[in-house]
């Protein structure tokens, strides 16, 4: 990999990339389980859903199918316990800040992209800290089409001030990935986030897998080499 197949800027994906939510949506679904006489699911159930959003979800916690008239209903009170508990357990990757950090250092500008809703993302960055320091946030009801759609990631690199090809995305879904792919830019897959044992991300033709947020300091031009040795390429 030369200079030239480098990014100059990064989006990220915020669950399962950014920071690891799961803790809180985990306990939202069993919160809301007791609601109704049910006892917690143990998170190892969860796996294969907390990544992908509150129909899943609601979907395994309550073996129901969307169209099931209860459903809906469910998947907003979910959704408000959630709010309520945004930030109780969730915090950023192993790794992450000293990543951004670095970015920063080199004045690489960075983004979020999240299929999360904004009522839930902008109060969760705040919470942790986070609403200074990302040059953009594109978040799932800013732009008519969501991931797996490349209208987002377009909207990211363009709020960066960078052609896509010029940008390289993080994700650790399948939908992050192709969203990169068809908006021109350089992917990565994010081995460390919510990834189920059906996932087979060495399939989804992301440029890259990484194990460690500093592996990504690999793909960005004048960022430093991270000092450990990558755990995934």
């Amino acid at each position: 990999m030369g200079l030239s197949d480098r990014a100059q800027g990064v989006l990220l994906d915020l669950d399962g990339t950014l920071f690891d939510t799961a803790p809180d949506l985990i306990a939202s679904l069993n919160a809301l389980r007791g609601e109704h006489g049910l006892p917690p699911l143990p998170a190892g159930d969860l796996a294969n859903s907390v990544g992908h959003g509150s129909v899943p979800m609601i979907a395994r916690g309550f073996n129901l199918e969307p169209t099931d008239r209860h459903f809906e209903p469910l998947r907003q009170r979910f959704l408000e316990l959630y709010h309520e508990r945004l930030s109780d357990e969730t915090r950023p990757y192993d790794g992450m800040d000293e990543t951004l950090s670095a970015l920063e250092a080199a004045a690489i500008p960075w983004g979020i992209v999240t299929n999360k809703p904004g009522w839930l993302t902008r109060p969760l960055i705040s919470a942790l800290g986070y609403d200074r320091r990302p040059d953009c946030v594109v978040t799932g009801d800013d732009i008519a089409r969501r991931k797996p759609h490349p209208h987002q990631v377009l909207e990211g690199a363009r709020r960066l001030g960078l052609l896509p090809a010029a940008c390289v995305i993080v994700g650790d879904a399948e939908r992050d990935i192709r969203a990169g792919r068809r908006a021109g830019t350089l992917t990565l897959a994010a081995l460390y986030g919510y990834l189920s044992g059906d996932d087979r991300a060495e399939r989804w033709g992301a440029d890259g897998l990484i194990g460690h947020p500093l592996e990504l300091l690999r793909w960005v031009a004048r960022a430093p080499t991270p000092v450990q040795e990558p755990l995934a390429v």
